[in-house]
């Protein structure tokens, strides 16, 4: 998928913007300048086309100039990463000093440029846009992104120069990408999966730069390796780290398949591995924890499945993403990591003969009814598979919208006990009309 990044100095409604496109309000919206601080990621859909988009912020706290020095990390960020780039700008405002210096920083890059002159929510304030022509970044489009005036013609260019997709030999591969923390073994465990040294390694977090695409056969399988991105190189980029290691993160979950989370043995989950682990839930794809580093943890009686209990009672509804301990060093289990891909990708293609899943879910509802809705009895008739790769399943029933949460993880925990499932995100959608009454 195509990625769009937001630039901008502070409050000029990059956020507002934002959320105008994305259809949310996923990003913190206030006068004051600097609000967004975490980096938002959302997807937009116009005329049928697709394409990520990223809120960069105004500006990141530490820095010796809040505003000056971060906002052109933020730019470098969004040159090295961003198919096209939209510089928003504050018509009200005019051409500021920080404005030309970023658009120097842009005209030097091969990448689509768009201005974005935000609150021409008037006439005479789009007759005032003009002055962004001045940046010499070319078009200068005219919107308000509080009420959404301009937006649409706007996007119409933005679709028209997003890259064309790519059809590669390889489309019918495996896709897995290694993500987690700096410094986990992300580049160690490819290098074994590898048998050679494609990748950096050094105990220094943050060697890897960019994302590494390495191909291997395994088993008859053809598998693409993406190793992700640490960090930018320190004299670019010091307080928008983690920012370019999470955009990297998030283009490479949404290009695999498979999504392997690595963890250091010797520090565990942490919240921020918790949180890619949703991101990649969100986006439907196939999911794995390696435990890295095994051979550093002192072992006793029942060590793994000790540490295994603790990661589980964290990880609440993604209790069913496997748990693998290897060492990437010393090549420990690690090839156990493609197969438990590969059985992954088995188990996301698997497809449950209706009779029998018809079977399933009515023992299951027999052991636990639902819930009573506006004291109605809720009546599940039919349940059926329509789709594969991740499975999607379809109950048809005569209140939907009064089938609980609660539920809905009782019908999806009974599926995953009969039919397995492990580490692939299932979708249980409710209807109201059966297919005998269409």
């Amino acid at each position: 998928m195509a990625l769009v990044a937001i630039v901008g100095r502070p409050n000029v409604g990059k956020s507002t913007l934002f959320n105008r496109l994305t259809e949310s309000r996923q990003a913190i919206v206030h006068d004051a300048p600097g609000v967004t601080r975490d980096r938002i990621y959302g997807q937009v859909i116009w005329n049928g086309k697709e394409f990520a988009l990223v809120d960069t912020g105004g500006y990141v706290p530490r820095s010796a100039d809040r505003f000056e020095r971060a906002i052109r990390e933020q730019v470098q960020i969004a040159l090295t990463e961003a198919d096209i780039v939209l510089l928003v700008t504050d018509v009200m405002a005019g051409v500021t000093d920080l404005d030309q210096e970023m658009a120097r920083m842009l005209r030097r890059s091969n990448k689509p440029v768009f201005v974005v002159a935000n609150k021409a929510d008037n006439e005479k304030r789009q007759w005032e846009a003009a002055s962004m022509y001045s940046l010499g970044l070319g078009e200068v489009y005219s919107v308000s992104a509080t009420n959404g005036m301009g937006t649409g013609d706007f996007l119409d260019a933005v679709v028209a120069a997003l890259p064309k997709k790519e059809q590669s030999e390889d489309d019918d591969g495996v896709r897995i990408a290694l993500i987690g923390r700096p410094n986990v073994g992300k580049s160690q465990l490819t290098n074994t999966l590898l048998r050679q040294e494609r990748s950096i390694v050094t105990e220094i977090s943050g060697t890897t730069r960019d994302s590494v695409d390495a191909e291997l056969t395994y088993k008859g399988e053809a598998i693409t390796l993406v190793d992700t991105a640490g960090l930018r190189r320190r004299t670019k980029v010091r307080e928008n780290i983690e920012f370019y290691a999470t955009l990297r993160t998030e283009r490479a979950i949404r290009s695999c398949d498979v999504a392997v989370l690595l963890l250091d043995a010797t520090v565990g989950l942490e919240a921020q591995d918790i949180n890619v682990l949703k991101e990649a839930e969100t986006l439907r794809k196939g999911l794995v924890i390696v435990v890295n580093k095994w051979d550093l943890v002192e072992k006793e009686t029942n060590t793994a499945r000790d540490t295994e209990r603790a990661i589980r009672e964290r990880l609440k509804t993604l209790d069913y993403v496997p748990i693998l301990f290897v060492s990437a060093l010393t090549g420990k289990r690690a090839h156990r990591v493609l197969d438990i891909c590969l059985e992954i990708m088995r188990n996301a293609a698997y497809r449950v003969p209706t009779s029998e899943l018809n079977r399933t879910v009515q023992q299951s509802i027999g052991r636990y009814h639902p819930p009573t809705w506006r004291g109605r009895y809720v009546q599940i008739k039919y349940v059926t598979q329509v789709g594969v790769s991740p499975p999607l399943f379809a109950f048809f029933c005569n209140h939907p919208q009064g089938v609980e949460t609660g539920y809905i993880r009782y019908l999806e925990n009974q599926l995953r006990k009969a039919y397995g499932f492990a580490g692939v995100p299932i979708t249980l959608a409710f209807r109201r009309k059966s297919p005998e009454d269409e």
